[in-house]
């Protein structure tokens, strides 16, 4: 049985997801993470960025659906957060944008101004 192709984007969570995208370090990030999951200090080193910038990174993409970030147990008993890139596929067409720009709520068009500044 075929599988049912995802549903649409609503305007607000592809305004995310373009917005996420829309920054070479996180585009970086995902690529790194496609070649294998990784936590914070390991992927730093890996990709050459500090901690803190790589977490602000990771919290968008992980809010735009991108990523998943699972906590699991060291063998030290400390707590790690390991992330994944999540299964994701968006149709970019003018169709698809006109659906979604139809379902943009005021909140989220007055969120994607601010962060194009």
């Amino acid at each position: 049985m075929p599988e049912d192709p995802p549903p649409a984007a609503t305007g607000d969570a592809l305004l995310k997801v373009l917005s996420a995208l829309g920054n070479p370090h996180r585009m970086r990030i995902i690529a790194a993470l496609m070649e294998s999951r990784n936590y914070v200090s390991a992927l730093a080193r890996e990709i050459g960025m500090g901690r803190p910038l790589l977490h602000m990174h990771l919290q968008r993409l992980e809010a735009a659906g991108l990523v998943v970030g699972t906590l699991e147990p060291a063998e030290d008993g400390k707590v790690m957060k390991y992330f994944d890139v999540a299964p994701f596929c968006y149709e970019l067409t003018p169709d698809a944008i006109a659906r979604a720009a139809a379902t943009i709520t005021e909140t989220a068009g007055r969120t994607a101004k601010k962060e194009v500044k």
